[in-house]
C-alpha cells in the first residue's frame, strides 16, 4: 500500500535506515521541518545542538574518528551552510567520513540571490568527496544511501547534499534501499598479486627496510595486520601524525614519529634506508620537507587505497593500490622471517642524541617554568588504557603527539592536513559521543580554545566528560616560535592578552582550576582526572617554550634543529 511521506521524514526515516545515532547540528528556517521529523525519533536519534555550525562538522569528525562511523551533521542555508566549508576541507585532507546535509531556499529562488541562499554546490565541490543538490522529494532516499556510501567506502571523506525547500514539503512515496554499488566509483582497487610478490622479493632482500605509516592503517582497520608484518619482518617503524595510534607507543619496533616535529631517529634514517615501506599515508610536505632530497637512495614501496595518492608526491619504484588490511597481509605471507638487528640498533645513538638535546629538557626544565611536554607526559601516565586524546592545533599539538604514549586503544586525534586551530574542544564533544566508555581529553592551547570555546555550552547542555587541559602561554606559540627562530623575535600579533579562562568555564556550569607551580600539578591533575563530568585545568606553562626537533619549512629532513 502506497504511504506519502514528507521529504523531511523521508529523511529522518533514511537516516535511521544507515543506523545513524547522533546527528550534529544548527536549525534553521529552511531546514527545520527534517529537524521537525527527527523529534519524532529522538530515542534513537540524538540531535546534538552545536553553538556554530563549524562546531557541529568538528563534533561529527571527533565522532567518527572515535567511533568508526559516519559523522552526520545537519545544518541551515545561507551562512549555515557556508559555514560547514572549513570543517569539511578538514575532513577532506584527513579522510574522515561525513555527512552533512543543509537546507536551502526554495527551487523557484535558486540564483536569485534570496534570503539565506548561497552556492553551497559551488562552494563546496573543492573540499568534498561528492556533493549533490537535492530538488524533489522523491530524490531523497537515493541522495542518502548514494551519500553513506561514498562517504565511508574506500578512502572515506565527506559528502554535502544541498536539501531544497521544496525537495523537504513535498510527499513522497518512501522506499528505502542502501547503496552497495556505483559503476563509476570503485573504493577498492583490485590488488595486484605480480607487485606483491616483488615488494615481498625486495623486502627479503633489504639490508637496511624501514616502514612508514599512516593513518590509512587505522581507517583500514588494518592494525593487525601490520603488527603481524613488523613482527615478522622485524622492519623498524615509524609513523606520521595520523597514524600515532595504530602501534603502541612502547613496541620495540616503534621508532616514533616522522615529521616537521618528529623524532630524529627516523626522520634521519629515512635518508639512510635502502628500502622505504609507505603504508597508508600520502607523502605529505611536512613528513618528506624537500621532495628533491627526500629518500633518494632508496627504493620505495607504496601502498595506499586511493590510487591517486600513488606517484602524486614521491615516486613510488613500487605502487600497490588496494585496502592495506588486504595487501599487507598478502606481503607478509610471503616474507621470510627476520631480525634486522644491526639496522634496529644503529637508531639508538639518534634517540640518546634526541634524549640529551630535547627530551630531558622538555621533561626536565631547569627553571620554575612548566613545559607543555611535561604536562602532556604527566598526563599520559596518569590516564587509563581506554582513551580519547584529542589535542588543538599548534605547540600543544607538537608536545602532545610527542608525549602522549597513543596505542590503538589510546586513541590521538588531530587536525593534520588542514591544521585547523579551534578543531580540538568540539572533536573531543563527538568523541564522547563517539566512544561513550572511553576517558575523553581535550588539549588545548589559549589560541585554539578561543576560536570554539562557545561549545562549552554543548558541554554544559548534554553534561559530556570532556577533561579539558589548556595549556595557556599567553602566545600564538607555533607562530611565535617561528618569529623567534626566523624573523629575529619580531613577535607581530602573537601575544595574546586572555580572558579569566576559570571565571569563563566557570560560567557554563563545568568546574575548573588554574595551576601554575610545577608541585601543584600532580595532584590537581590526578583530582581533575577523577573527577566525574566535564572540567577544565588550566596550566600556565612557560610563555616563550619552543617545539623541538624542528625542521625548517622546504629544507630536507636531515635539516632537524634541536635547540636553540
Amino acid at each position: 500500500m502506497e504511504e506519502l511521506i514528507t521529504g523531511a521524514e523521508a529523511m529522518a526515516r533514511a537516516l535511521k535506515a544507515e543506523a545513524v545515532d547522533t546527528v550534529f547540528g544548527y536549525p534553521g528556517g529552511y531546514i527545520m521541518a527534517v529537524f521537525d521529523a527527527l523529534f519524532a525519533y529522538k530515542e534513537e536519534v540524538t540531535t546534538i545542538l552545536t553553538r556554530h555550525e563549524q562546531g557541529a562538522v568538528h563534533a561529527a569528525q571527533g565522532y567518527a574518528r572515535a567511533s568508526g562511523k559516519v559523522g552526520v551533521v545537519l545544518v541551515t542555508s545561507g551562512p549555515g551552510a557556508s559555514n560547514i566549508v572549513t570543517g569539511a576541507a578538514d575532513a577532506m585532507l584527513d579522510s574522515t567520513p561525513l555527512v552533512i546535509i543543509a537546507g536551502q531556499s526554495g527551487v523557484d529562488k535558486l540564483g536569485s540571490d534570496s534570503f539565506q541562499e548561497t552556492d553551497l554546490i559551488g562552494i563546496t565541490q573543492p573540499v568534498t568527496k561528492w556533493n549533490y543538490q537535492i530538488r524533489t522529494a522523491a530524490e531523497i532516499p537515493w541522495a542518502i544511501a548514494r551519500a553513506f556510501y561514498i562517504a565511508r567506502e574506500g578512502r572515506p571523506g565527506p559528502v554535502v547534499l544541498d536539501c531544497s525547500k521544496d525537495a523537504q514539503a513535498e510527499k513522497v512515496d518512501f522506499h528505502y534501499e542502501k547503496c552497495t554499488f556505483i559503476r563509476s566509483y570503485q573504493p577498492y582497487p583490485s590488488i595486484n598479486e605480480t607487485k606483491i610478490a616483488q615488494a615481498a622479493e625486495w623486502i627479503n632482500s633489504a639490508e637496511r627496510p624501514l616502514a612508514i605509516v599512516g593513518q590509512g592503517v587505522q581507517l583500514g582497520h588494518a592494525q593487525e595486520e601490520l603488527l603481524q608484518f613488523i613482527e615478522k619482518s622485524g622492519i623498524p617503524v615509524a609513523t606520521t601524525l595520523m597514524g600515532r595510534s595504530v602501534l603502541p607507543a612502547s613496541h620495540p619496533l616503534n621508532m616514533g614519529m616522522v615529521g616537521m616535529h618528529g623524532n630524529v631517529a627516523p626522520n634521519r634514517k629515512t635518508n639512510e634506508c635502502d628500502l622505504l615501506i609507505a603504508v597508508g599515508m600520502r607523502f605529505a610536505d611536512r613528513v618528506t620537507g624537500d621532495e628533491k632530497s627526500y629518500a633518494r637512495q632508496a627504493r620505495i614501496i607504496h601502498l595506499d587505497i586511493d590510487p591517486s595518492e600513488l606517484n602524486k608526491n614521491i615516486h613510488a619504484d613500487l605502487a600497490i593500490a588496494g585496502n592495506v588490511k588486504y595487501s599487507l597481509p598478502a606481503i607478509t605471507a610471503l616474507l621470510e622471517p627476520s631480525s634486522h638487528t644491526q639496522w634496529v640498533e644503529s637508531f639508538r645513538p639518534l634517540q640518546q642524541l634526541e634524549e640529551e638535546h630535547v627530551i630531558s629538557k622538555d621533561l626536565h626544565p631547569q627553571g620554575d617554568a612548566m613545559t607543555m611536554q611535561e604536562v602532556v607526559r604527566l598526563l599520559s601516565e596518569l590516564s587509563g588504557k581506554n582513551v580519547v586524546c584529542v589535542s588543538d592545533v599548534g605547540q600543544n599539538e607538537m608536545a602532545t603527539a610527542r608525549y602522549f604514549q597513543a596505542s590503538p586503544s589510546r586513541l590521538y586525534v588531530a587536525s593534520g592536513g588542514l591544521g585547523t586551530m579551534g578543531f580540538c574542544l568540539p572533536a573531543a564533544i563527538g568523541a564522547a559521543l563517539g566512544s561513550p566508555k572511553a576517558e575523553i581529553y581535550s588539549v588545548c592551547g589559549d589560541g585554539g580554545f578561543q576560536m570554539t570555546e562557545q561549545e562549552l555550552g554543548t558541554i554544559m547542555q548534554y553534561n559530556l566528560p570532556v577533561k579539558i587541559l589548556l595549556l595557556n602561554n599567553n602566545y600564538l606559540g607555533m607562530v611565535r616560535q617561528l618569529q623567534e627562530i626566523f624573523l629575529e623575535g619580531r613577535y607581530a600579533s602573537t601575544r595574546m592578552q586572555n580572558p579569566d579562562f576559570v571565571m569563563l568555564t566557570s560560567a557554563y556550569g563545568i568546574p575548573a582550576r588554574r595551576v601554575d607551580r610545577r608541585e601543584e600539578l600532580q595532584a590537581a591533575m590526578k583530582e581533575w582526572i577523577a573527577a566525574e563530568g566535564p572540567s577544565l585545568l588550566e596550566v600556565q606553562v612557560e610563555e616563550k617554550g619552543l617545539v623541538f626537533p624542528m625542521i625548517p619549512s622546504g629544507h630536507p629532513i636531515s635539516d632537524m634543529i634541536l635547540e636553540k
